[in-house]
């Protein structure tokens, strides 16, 4: 390393708080982004007339291309340089956030998240990855923790600002909001953050980023069209079992190339492979809750936006408190205890929510709320430490976006998967309550879809004549919508609960401190005619950030 990069380097690392803020602040924008959404679906359904389908697009487009760009992201991020990656992902979430505040249907609105999903795949793992690298092993947990800690701070402000600005505004609104964060971040960004890269990065791979694409597209598709097509349908069965083949294409391919964008080696560690499924399960039951929850809260229980946002804070801001917390749990009982214990609290929270009925009272809602987010505060921080405290650091922007995947994945599965167990429950018991009445097909289908359409079908059958259908037909959708939800709640109950068996049997109870130097050491053998060496002995590669 030249005197000049070393001096740079000295000067990141003095100011290496103030990065972690900046950072933190970029993460800030993408999880905003989808706790304040959830608020606004509702608002949403109503003024542009989205199907409960369309509904789970709208918050899968965005996770959907914002998991199958991650892995290439932090690649493009480690070869090209990682502060690049972060501004070009401000300027397309930007972008992307004014375009969807100004979609006039759903459809316009499922494009203009899919492309807010690029500017996010290069946000996120430019954030972590540059984390992993600035901080010592001594406070990487740390400054990891404060990492999730935001992503709970994010969480507690999006409920209660998407509440405030679709009663006071409208919902486009929720997306403008972004555009002061993109502006900061790009700004502090430019004057903070020194530019860092992998000296010795992989060249990409176009093939393995399509792959993992179509083949989620193919299975959420499926995931999420059934309930309306029909789990038996050709429409339904090809798409899906597509989508599988090319998932499983994308794995033979990324065993096969020499310049693999997901490392598949990397699963052979028990502590890597254990860790990222607990991300993934806790991240399948918090996206997939938090999309029954709000719609529970504003079409069953009659709150209205802000009051749902406002009834989600607790929840986020117990997140955001015991996230950084978790770092002296796993000091005193392991990181094998910590994950599972939080991943227990997790399925527990989930089990008591299918209790929940039509006049449930917040009090009573409050303690399930507080159990599942205690234990995802437990369990993010530390598994997202082993995540990459298991690769060397030369593989940070790469672990960083495997970590974001496995986020990212569960949360678009546990959108697609419960959402569907939800509408396939409630659809099936509306269609039950109209068999044998003479109400128009086209009604029933509209009751069927969605929830939110129910005043406007009670209101047209009660113009027409069916004033005794449209009375029972609130309290039967009510009970229809509560009923399927206790149905999705427990899928993810089910997910957690073996995500629990996953970190007691797989994760290791604590990282050895000798990790970092069989990684260096690997890396280096793997590597040696790079670096001019036959094995390990005293030669090491050039360090993993040419600042």
């Amino acid at each position: 390393m030249s005197t000049h990069a070393q001096r740079i380097q000295e000067k990141a690392f003095e100011r290496r708080w103030l990065i972690l803020v900046v950072l933190c602040v970029s993460l800030l924008v993408i999880v905003l982004d989808n706790s304040i959404l959830n608020v606004a679906l509702p608002t949403i359904q109503k003024d542009l007339d989205a199907t409960s389908s369309q509904l789970q697009w709208i918050v899968d487009a965005y996770t959907l291309v914002f998991a199958g760009l991650l892995l290439t992201a932090g690649s493009l991020g480690d070869r090209y340089g990682r502060r690049g990656a972060l501004q070009a992902g401000f300027a397309l979430f930007g972008i992307g956030s004014v375009a969807s505040a100004l979609a006039t249907s759903s459809g316009q609105l499922i494009a203009t998240r899919a492309f807010m999903g690029i500017g996010g795949a290069l946000i996120m793992p430019a954030t972590l990855s540059i984390i992993t690298n600035l901080f010592p092993a001594n406070e990487r947990g740390k400054a990891i923790g404060a990492w999730a800690g935001v992503a709970g701070l994010g969480g507690a402000l999006g409920p209660l600002t998407g509440g405030f600005l679709v009663e006071h505004f409208y919902w486009g609104s929720v997306f403008l909001v972004n555009i002061p964060i993109v502006i900061f971040g790009l700004l502090a960004g430019f004057f903070v953050i020194p530019t860092s890269r992998d000296p010795h990065a992989a060249k990409l791979d176009p093939l393995g980023a399509v792959l993992s694409i179509a083949g989620l597209t193919g299975l959420l598709y499926a995931i999420i069209e059934a309930p309306a097509k029909g789990w038996g349908s050709s429409q339904i069965i090809v798409p899906g079992s597509v989508g599988i083949v090319l998932l499983l294409l994308f794995v033979w391919w990324e065993r096969r190339t020499d310049h693999p964008m997901l490392d598949v080696r990397f699963f052979k560690k028990p502590r890597f492979t254990a860790a990222s499924a607990s991300i993934t399960l806790v991240f399948f039951a918090m996206f997939g809750s938090l999309f029954l929850l709000t719609q529970y809260f504003q079409y069953v229980l009659g709150y209205s936006p802000l009051e749902t946002g406002i009834r989600m804070l607790p929840w986020a801001a117990a997140m955001m408190v015991v996230s950084p917390l978790s770092a002296k749990v796993v000091e005193r009982i392991g990181t094998k205890i910590t994950v599972a214990t939080g991943l227990g609290l997790v399925t527990a929270g989930l089990l008591s929510m299918t209790q929940l009925q039509v006049d449930t009272s917040y009090s009573n809602i409050f303690w399930r709320l507080m159990l599942m987010a205690t234990g995802m505060g437990l369990t993010m921080a530390p598994a997202t430490d082993s995540v990459m405290g298991s690769l060397p650091l030369f593989k940070a922007g790469v672990g960083s976006a495997v970590n974001d995947t496995t986020r990212q994945v569960g949360g678009a599965l546990g959108v697609a998967v419960v959402g569907s167990v939800l509408a396939s429950t409630y659809g099936d018991k509306i269609a039950s309550f109209f068999a044998g009445t003479p109400v128009p097909p086209q009604a029933v289908d509209a009751a069927r879809n969605s929830i939110g359409a129910i005043p406007q079908v009670a209101k047209g059958l009660a113009d027409n004549g069916l004033g005794d259908v449209a009375a029972q037909l609130q309290a039967t959708a009510n009970a229809a919508f509560v009923e399927a939800a206790h149905w999705g709640v427990a899928v993810a109950a089910l997910a957690t609960g073996l995500g629990v068996l996953v970190a007691l049997v797989f994760l290791p109870a604590t990282a050895r401190a000798e990790d970092r130097e069989e990684q260096l050491a690997e890396y280096v053998e793997e590597h040696a005619d790079e670096f001019d060496v036959a094995s390990p002995g005293p030669a090491v590669p050039e360090p993993a950030s040419e600042l």
